[in-house]
């Protein structure tokens, strides 16, 4: 299983910018999935999820600007980020609980992006 995230890179303050992540390989069920990130010399944080039944969360530093979605058919959680500033520049990382059918039955695991860079220029 491997999660490939794509769209990050540079935009100036009050623009936009729309994070990809698709999910590949052998995968039953696609649960929760979400979107965290890392600021230099910070932990990294949760950002949003969305459950298999669409209830979403957001911190709440970006709640009224970012939206969370997913597209079950495509295995695609994507992360629209409007009114982006500065301070919202990190490493996004895309994460998915995906459960799989395994010889000994069924089997969850928690599988993360490789990161894609966000940097919202002042």
């Amino acid at each position: 299983v491997q999660l490939q995230a794509s769209g990050g890179g540079l935009v100036q303050a009050g623009g936009s910018m729309r994070l990809s992540c698709t999910a590949s390989g052998s995968i039953f069920r696609l649960n929760a999935m979400g979107w965290y990130r890392q600021a230099p010399g910070k932990q990294r944080g949760l950002v949003a999820s969305i459950t298999s039944s669409l209830t979403t969360n957001y911190v709440d530093s970006v709640k009224g600007r970012f939206t969370v979605s997913r597209d079950n058919s495509k295995k695609t959680v994507y992360l629209q980020m409007n009114n982006l500033n500065p301070e919202d520049t990190a490493v996004y990382y895309c994460n998915a609980e995906i459960g799989r059918l395994m010889a000994t039955g069924y089997s969850q695991s928690e599988y993360w992006g490789q990161g894609t860079q966000v940097t919202v220029s002042s």
